[in-house]
């Protein structure tokens, strides 16, 4: 949630750095990339959350939990890098999707191995 939070702030201070007020969400490029950045996190923040969620309860909360660390990671080092040049998001964004993916893996060996094999 923090990282939620403080991915809409930088949006206001974007908002308020290039004098775009809302409802518009186009204008100079500096915002334009802050504004998508912060969108494609938020988009992203219930798949990651259910997948933490039940990798955790089912696999293994140690290893869900770096998981979820490094995702986190990944994400602010995607919106950092975004929000600088649009090309700047593409390494953080394959990695954060790997991760999405291992979580993904981690969820379901949890969920078969606790509902097939007492």
């Amino acid at each position: 949630v923090l990282f939620l939070a403080y991915f809409a702030m930088q949006v206001i201070y974007a908002r308020r750095k290039y004098k775009i007020s809302p409802p518009e969400t186009t204008g100079h490029p500096g915002f334009e990339r802050t504004f998508r950045a912060q969108a494609n996190c938020s988009e992203y923040f219930p798949i990651f959350i259910s997948l933490l969620w039940v990798a955790g309860i089912f696999f293994h909360q140690g290893v869900a939990a770096l998981c979820g660390l490094l995702y986190l990671y990944t994400r602010l080092r995607y919106f950092q890098g975004y929000t600088v040049a649009a090309q700047g998001r593409l390494g953080p964004l394959y990695a954060s999707a790997w991760l999405l993916w291992v979580l993904v893996g981690l969820a379901l060996a949890g969920l078969l191995a606790h509902f097939l094999w007492p």
